[in-house]
């Protein structure tokens, strides 16, 4: 056994410096990548070094959980300092390591990260409360590092993966807890794949009885389709061979959830998508047109999100195909777009709204509740609109007239009358649809009523109709 769990550690190590080099060894000089490298070596020594004799409850040595942390934090890209922090964000949680410590060996960047991913501690709250002022501590962190947020997606990830060893009722609220919160922040910063993981992770141990079942229907079909599949495959291959485009295909079989549960009766169609990837832009059209040479399409069904790209970033194009006795689903993007739909906001180049995401966590915490979970899922799926000039503002699903008024400026929203939705009178309870242009008339003095909190969505909305309620009770009573 620990000759395996030293080759095991090895491999790790050697999978994480290898992902370093490769991400960022052009970008540094010779020297600077040695130091840099020398810096992660010694961060894993002082991990090791802090976990000694420390053990999982599952039985295996703590230090394998920083270190698949620190494996799942180089494949998405992330940089020197996180990789550093991922190694040793639990050592001023779980030893006599303190923050101190950590800033005075590895610098204050290092140390902020660290210190982002360890919980709060007191004598004196419930634990209810330690797990709130735990939240907004790691927010508040993200807002100016969006990394620690990443960091805590992957230990999450890694927890979840290795949790059966916790009582039955722990992990039910640890699923209940990533499904509510973390998978909606993974999805408002891009990161699909990682919210799709998080998620299905979560309903398999809501679910267990019908995760097994769903792993076994996928199981079925896949020993069934092995021959369609690799049919379907060079039939592709030799329509580009002959067009000398460059493809690479991957299998994707629908991860585990409440809704890929209920449509599996569906079979294969709901079940599976290729995935395609080349070069280019201009080739992705290529094949498009290639595969529908091929294989029909099924009318309606062709999304193009490489010139208009999903609400959170996801870039392809979507279509699907009847092959043969299948109906198949079909994404096509660029070995460069991969990047961005797999890490989201930490690939390079990825245009991230930070300014969005700022206000959107600082909103929650304005809220009445210590966290706002519902408005965090709310957040998680948005919409586009726009006022009379042309700006556009983001807004999540399903919010009103009202929502975008308070979205424009407190006084706006509270002044709010009635709205136009392209050029209609609605009412401010109306809700919107992605392009809407929005114009918001006004009253003198406010007519702010009870009634208005059931029909905004947006923290800030309700945060701000509260707090006018309240001060117009006061106001009410002190005259009296």
């Amino acid at each position: 056994m620990q000759e395996f769990d030293v080759h095991t550690e090895q491999r790790l190590m050697n999978d994480i410096m290898e992902l370093l080099v490769t991400h960022y060894g052009a970008e540094l000089s010779e020297d600077d990548l040695d130091h840099e490298i020398d810096r992660v070596e010694q961060a894993l020594s002082d991990a090791r070094f802090s976990h000694r004799g420390q053990m999982r409850k599952s039985g295996e040595p703590y230090i394998f959980h920083p270190l698949r942390v620190t494996h799942l934090a180089a494949r998405h890209w992330m940089d020197f300092p996180s990789v550093i922090a991922a190694l040793l964000h639990d050592v001023v949680e779980d030893t006599p390591v303190t923050l101190e410590d950590v800033r005075g060996k590895y610098g204050e960047e290092v140390a902020q990260l660290v210190d982002g991913l360890t919980k709060v501690t007191s004598n004196i709250m419930t634990r209810e409360d330690l797990k709130k002022e735990t939240y907004k501590k790691t927010l508040l962190v993200a807002i100016d590092d969006i990394r620690v947020l990443c960091l805590k997606f992957w230990d999450r990830i890694d927890n979840l993966r290795t949790i059966d060893a916790l009582p039955r009722q722990k992990q039910k609220l640890i699923a209940e807890e990533t499904r509510m919160v973390y998978v909606p922040l993974a999805q408002h910063l891009g990161m699909g794949y990682v919210a799709t993981e998080l998620e299905s992770l979560s309903y398999s141990l809501l679910y267990p009885r019908r995760a097994i079942h769903y792993n076994e229907t996928i199981a079925t079909q896949k020993h069934d389709n092995i021959d369609f599949l690799r049919k379907v495959r060079a039939r592709i291959m030799n329509a580009c061979e002959q067009q000398k485009l460059d493809v690479g295909m991957k299998d994707r079989w629908r991860s585990f959830s409440v809704v890929s549960g209920r449509s599996q009766q569906r079979g294969f169609s709901s079940l599976y998508t290729l995935e395609v990837q080349v070069d280019r832009i201009m080739d992705a059209y290529l094949f498009l047109g290639i595969l529908h040479g091929l294989f029909p399409p099924i009318p309606g069904k062709i999304r193009d999100h490489l010139n208009l790209t999903s609400q959170h970033g996801y870039q392809a194009l979507k279509t699907t195909v009847q092959a043969d006795e299948h109906r198949m689903r079909v994404e096509i993007t660029t070995r460069k777009l991969t990047r961005f739909n797999e890490s989201g906001v930490l690939a390079p180049g990825f245009k991230f709204r930070h300014k969005n995401f700022s206000h959107l966590i600082r909103s929650l915490m304005d809220g009445e509740s210590a966290f706002d979970t519902e408005s965090l899922r709310l957040a998680s799926a948005t919409i586009q609109v726009y006022t009379p000039q042309g700006d556009v503002q983001t807004l999540p699903e399903g919010s009103s007239v009202l929502d975008f008024a308070f979205e424009i400026h407190d006084s706006l929203g509270l002044h709010a009358r009635r709205g136009q939705i392209n050029g209609r009178t609605r009412q401010l309870k109306t809700k919107l649809l992605d392009g809407d242009q929005v114009v918001v008339e006004t009253s003198e003095t406010p007519e702010v009523l009870p009634k208005w909190l059931e029909w905004a969505v947006t923290p800030r909305a309700r945060n701000s109709i509260r707090r006018y309620l309240r001060n117009k009770v006061r106001s009410s009573k002190s005259t009296q």
